[in-house]
């Protein structure tokens, strides 16, 4: 056998074993995220709250406790971090924020949201509805609108045509 086969196969046995570690430790990771979730469901409840403030700060900024800072990774603690300065009943509280929820809070009202100790996990209702940001528009969508502006400009012309000709 020629010393270039001898190669590509060590080549695609490394490429196989890496696959199957890179599996198993996604399984485990999943797994681990999987009962987190659960975790933060059991303890989930949901509350009115007045939304002041939402930002994304880093987590010294925001003004978290220190044990919070403590928990949180290293390589995390210099992101920025979606929060919201909220009332709740007479106290000023500041949450952090899931991606998700972050996006549909409106700033200056009332909000049903669903908390786990300083976590917004969801927002559900707000008087006047809530945000729903609006999507990328895709390459597609782009042109039928372009196509469509085109269409609606130049059937005004056509029709001033079309009413010449019957007088």
């Amino acid at each position: 056998m020629p010393t270039w086969g001898i190669i590509v196969l060590i080549i695609i046995g490394v490429l196989v074993a890496g696959l199957v570690v890179l599996y198993i430790f996604g399984r485990k990771l999943q797994k681990k995220q999987e009962a987190a979730q659960e975790q933060m469901n059991a303890g989930a409840q949901t509350t009115s709250l007045f939304v002041i403030k939402k930002d994304r700060l880093r987590l010294k900024d925001a003004g978290f406790p220190q044990i919070v800072i403590d928990q949180t990774p290293k390589y995390l603690r210099r992101s920025k971090v979606p929060t919201v300065k909220a009332k709740i009943g007479p106290r000023i509280v500041t949450f952090m924020c899931d991606e998700k929820a972050y996006n549909l809070l409106p700033e200056k009202r009332e909000v049903k949201c669903v908390i786990n100790g300083i976590y917004i996990m969801e927002a559900k209702w707000a008087r006047g509805g809530l945000l729903v940001p609006q999507g990328k528009k895709t390459f597609r969508q782009k042109l039928a609108e372009k196509y469509s502006s085109m269409k609606k400009n130049s059937e005004p012309d056509n029709s001033e045509k079309k009413g010449k000709k019957n007088k």
